[in-house]
């Protein structure tokens, strides 16, 4: 048979190759350089922030299991198709698929290092590539720490799963992947080279084919029993239970013994391969494999269905029992739950009725939550900030302002706060010329705060009393450095900095009342990067790809560069293994504006705790609209275990160990070494501002609805489930927020600053629970439940918002709210429990205009008691509806507190209660009276100019509402009375 004629292979011309060379090295090399720009800018804000450390433990790390693996992969791979070609036949018997092969023989031949290289360095590369993503998987290996807690199945510290686990399986996959490769590559180069003959009559392997392939098969089973015993241990994530996460009767005792075997069988099917390469015969190692196959499909397969199906099936919740109760245990203790306060609440409560005589008593006595009742919502006064703060248009608010308290003249009292940050988004016209924008509109500048359970009067009725704000910042919250170099609005980077004795370039705030015109400023805080020589000018100009930083006058000797200025950004490049809470917030700290945030550690191998994704978890009506989304990961393990801070002005990032029994951030700090700072380091003023974090309450309440039962048999038959309540006050399905209030807890002897949120049953819109996360300092973190009867069908927030709206009294305001020339805009629907044995809830109605920079104004508020609404312009008012009249009283502090004094910008609404006041000894006083009443005539008379467009009668309201508030204050003072019976109101 005549042999076919060796294939031609084109050529390329010299021109050609070296048109080719010279585009290969330039893609090289503007890869290689902006790749080494990124590297390097990136190494430039690390050595401004000092976390240098952070830095080089990373590229350390990534290029130790970059190395390893792709040599690793890439070097075994080549050295298996180098020892294929080595020993390949020198002669190969005639036959059509040997001539067939031929011609691609002789093309390899020439180019067989060529190939090799490639195909070895491509193998690495893709390797290196995959290793190096898992580098916090191998830093967590090295510096495990012991939890000090065994796992009630294999005796092991629960480090093994959370640590050695993962690495091990990451291990033993790479393993797989390059035996498998080598095999892959072995069996081709074998085939082409005639150690394999498929089709060729005669012997169909080469002895050296035979050994070859045989200790590949052999190494690949052998891995394989290493995967049936780690598979033992993976037993602890088993999600057969369907229910819950762990091991379940099947796995324990139909799983966990066949798992065992089928390492004994697999390690001889291994030994089998191993010694064909003395018995040369396949039919040992390929009848050993046949047993391998057989034995996972009935025992590793078949069996544990077959128990499942005729064992476990029909008693179910009997068997399962003491896995389920593992699974209650474990998961808890994964999302910190394990020591709740849970409270009977409301037990001597029938129905919706209400004992009006016990709860205006308990209204009457109540001095802590009902007077800090908040009306202000943040999520929903941006524009009303904007509208009266934002000043010049370069400057705005977050959609979602922050809730946060401050002790003032002995008071503690929460407020709605926010800074005044440069909006990037906002810059228009000439503003957004590289310039303008880099160098000129550098910072935002100012604090602003305001009362979150009163408002004040003015053009427009129902603002927030800002005792915190205007240019350059005053009030009573004082502010030592008001600038904002680093906020949430701030997207560009910006060059500031200049010569001793230039004149500022930066805008600081308009003109001030001395008509010096536009006051500016320059930057003189240790944040930024240097970019004075003309190398890191060159470099940055590389790395924006704007010649501006060569070009440009604005940038001398003295600039600098301010990059990666969102906080929470920020954090998340200092301490890469923390997962950053979606809602940093602004505080004022030693008189310099901080914005806190919480770091949390995360893990997805705690043994029987059930599985969540991360942002699914932890997503609300809000996320989206003013807090960022959590990452898109699968875990089952959180602690909040660092706060941070980062400086508005220079942008210095602060870590702290929050939690410092937390053994996956003792781990980090033995691979970080000095990057957290101990607890004790926080000021106490920092620690008088932390809160309780949202997106670690949220998981927790997810986690709550189903384990907070104890009976195995109940959380089998979900006959006690909750649900996490949809957000009533908006139109969408998501999940209800939580919200900050300031309201005294059962058994607390005063208010107290926490989270809350309201629990349904599942499926249902009744309330079955009420929770709340504590965050005063001295007791932190502690979590309380009240229970609620479950015989007892409590409304839940979304049965209270139709109430509301359905309600005679509010359904005409809400017809007349909604036009064409403004909106009703409902606030957060909080629940206060009052009395031990009742819930509260209070809702402020907003009204908007439609027109362009409209904002929201408070008009009335609305309350719910068990099935009474109460709907007025004040919540004394509503509250005496509900209760009768004097209930109101309570809002007012009832004697013990009040509201601080108005702003100077506007009278303030905070009027007097309708209940008749008392002198200080205890007498009525007419004149007193007189003014309450004048009060409450002009308030709603000035509603009723609002609503029917009346501007005369708004003003002339607003006149007698005035002139009746001095008059409340001069009678006031001739009493002697030292009591402030001021009460919020819309």
């Amino acid at each position: 048979m005549a042999m076919r004629p060796p294939v031609s292979v084109p050529t390329l011309s010299r021109r050609a190759k070296l048109v080719i060379g010279a585009i290969v090295v330039l893609l090289v090399l503007f890869t290689a350089i902006g790749t080494l720009t990124n590297v390097y800018v990136d190494y430039l804000w690390f050595a401004e922030t000092h976390y240098t450390e952070v830095f080089w433990t990373q590229v350390q790390t990534r290029a130790l299991l970059f190395a390893v693996a792709g040599v690793g992969t890439g070097g075994l791979v080549s050295l298996a198709v180098y020892l294929a070609y080595r020993f390949r036949p020198t002669f190969r018997p005639m036959s059509l698929e040997q001539q067939n092969l031929e011609r691609y023989r002789q093309s390899l031949e020439p180019r067989r290092t060529l190939v090799l290289s490639v195909v070895g360095v491509l193998l690495g590369l893709f390797a290196g590539f995959t290793a190096q993503s898992s580098w916090q998987t191998w830093l967590t290996f090295r510096n495990a720490t012991s939890f000090g807690t065994k796992d009630p199945q294999f005796g092991l510290d629960l480090s093994f799963f959370v640590f050695d686990y993962p690495f091990l399986r990451l291990l033993l996959g790479f393993a797989f992947w390059t035996v498998l490769l080598a095999l892959i590559g072995s069996l081709i180069t074998h085939y082409v080279f005639g150690g394999l003959r498929l089709q060729t009559p005669g012997q169909k392997l080469t002895a050296a084919a035979r050994v070859q392939i045989s200790v590949l098969l052999g190494l690949f089973v052998a891995l394989k029993a290493v995967s049936y015993w780690l598979d033992r241990y993976g037993l602890v994530y088993s999600d057969r239970g369907q229910l819950f996460t762990g091991a379940s009767y099947t796995d324990v005792n139909a799983l966990l013994v066949p798992k065992t075997i089928l390492v004994i069988v697999a390690a001889v099917c291994a030994v089998a391969f191993f010694a064909n390469i003395a018995f040369r015969n396949f039919l040992l190692p390929a009848a050993a494999l046949v047993l391998l196959l057989i034995s996972s499909l009935v025992i590793g397969v078949a069996y544990p269905a077959i128990v499942q199906q005729f064992v476990v099936g029909p008693s179910a919740n009997q068997k399962e029992a003491p896995y389920i109760k593992r699974a209650i245990s474990s998961t808890l203790a994964a999302y910190n739950l394990s020591n709740l306060k849970y409270v009977d609440y409301a037990q001597n409560t029938t129905g919706n009725s209400v004992d009006t005589g016990a709860a205006l008593s308990a209204l009457r006595n109540d001095n802590q939550t009902i007077p800090n009742a908040r009306l202000l919502d943040p999520n929903v006064l941006s524009e009303t900030f904007n509208a009266r703060q934002q000043i010049r248009n370069v400057y705005g608010f977050p959609k979602k302002l922050d809730i946060d308290r401050y002790t003032i003249g002995g008071k503690t009292q929460d407020y709605v706060v926010a800074v005044r940050e440069l909006d990037s988004a906002g810059l228009s016209g000439n503003q957004d010329s590289w310039i303008n924008r880099h160098t000129v509109y550098t910072h935002g500048n100012g604090f602003v705060a305001a009362p979150a359970n009163e408002v004040v009067a003015g053009q427009q009725g129902g603002e927030p009393n800002f005792t915190t704000g205007n240019l350059p910042t005053t009030g009573n919250i004082p502010v030592k450095q008001a600038r904002i170099y680093y906020g949430e609005l701030i997207g560009d980077y910006s060059v500031v900095g200049a010569p001793k004795g230039a004149t500022p370039r930066e805008f600081d705030q308009p003109q001030d009342n001395s008509g010096q015109g536009q006051i500016s400023n320059t930057y003189d805080g240790k944040g930024g990067v240097s970019i004075g020589s003309f190398f890191r000018q060159l470099t940055f100009a590389i790395y924006y790809r704007e010649r501006n930083f060569l070009l440009s006058g604005a940038v001398n000797d003295s600039s600098k560069v301010l990059y990666v200025r969102d906080p929470r950004q920020r954090v998340e490049k200092a301490a890469p293994f923390l997962t950053v809470d979606g809602d940093p917030y602004p505080a004022v700290v030693n008189g310099r504006v901080t914005w806190i945030l919480d770091g949390y550690t995360t893990s997805n191998s705690y043994p029987y705790a059930e599985r969540m994704q991360l942002q699914q978890a932890a997503q609300d009506s809000l996320t989206g609209a003013g807090t960022s989304a959590l990452p898109d990961e699968q875990f089952n393990y959180v602690r909040n275990s660092v706060k941070a801070t980062v400086d508005a002005y220079d942008g210095t990032v602060t870590l702290y160990a929050w939690d410092q029994q937390d053994p996956v951030l003792k781990t980090y700090e033995k691979a970080f070494p000095g990057l957290v700072k101990p607890r004790s380091q926080m000021s106490p003023e920092l620690v008088s501002h932390v809160r309780y974090p949202e997106d670690l309450f949220k998981l927790q309440r997810d986690i709550l609805t189903r384990y907070h039962v104890s009976d195995p048999g109940v959380f089998y038959a979900q006959s006690d489930r909750w649900q996490v309540p949809t957000d009533p006050t908006r139109d969408t399905t998501e999940a209800q927020p939580p919200y900050y209030i300031l309201a005294q807890r059962q058994g607390d002897p005063a208010a107290s600053f926490q989270l809350t949120s309201a629990l349904n049953a599942y499926n249902r819109d009744n309330l079955s629970a009420f929770i709340s996360a504590s965050s005063d300092p001295r007791t932190y973190g502690q979590i309380q439940v009240l229970q609620l009867p479950g015989n007892t069908p409590f409304r839940g927030p979304r049965q209270v918002q139709q109430s509301f709206i359905t309600n005679n009294q509010v359904r005409p305001d809400l017809t007349l709210f909604k036009s064409a020339e403004s909106q009703a805009v409902f606030g957060n629907l909080l629940t206060l429990p009052i009395g031990g044995n009742g819930l509260l809830y209070v809702e402020p109605l907003y009204v908007q205009g439609t027109g362009q920079n409209s904002f929201p104004l408070l008009q009335k508020v609305l309350v719910n008691y068990g099935d009474r609404v109460g709907y007025g312009n004040t919540l004394a008012e509503a509250l005496d509806q509900v209760f009768g009249a004097g209930a109101g009283q309570s809002a007012t502090g009832n004697g013990s507190s009040g509201t601080p004094p108005p702003s100077s910008a506007a009278p303030s609404t905070t009027a007097p209660t309708t209940s008749p006041p008392s002198g200080g000894s205890g007498q009525p006083n007419p004149a007193l009276d007189k003014a309450v009443s004048d009060i409450d005539s002009a308030l709603n008379a000035l509603a009723t100019a609002q609503r029917n467009g009346d501007f005369a009668a708004i003003g002339q309201a607003q006149s007698n509402l005035q002139k009746a508030v001095a008059e409340y204050e001069a009678a006031k003072s001739s009493s002697g009375s030292s009591r402030s019976s001021a009460s919020p109101s819309g």
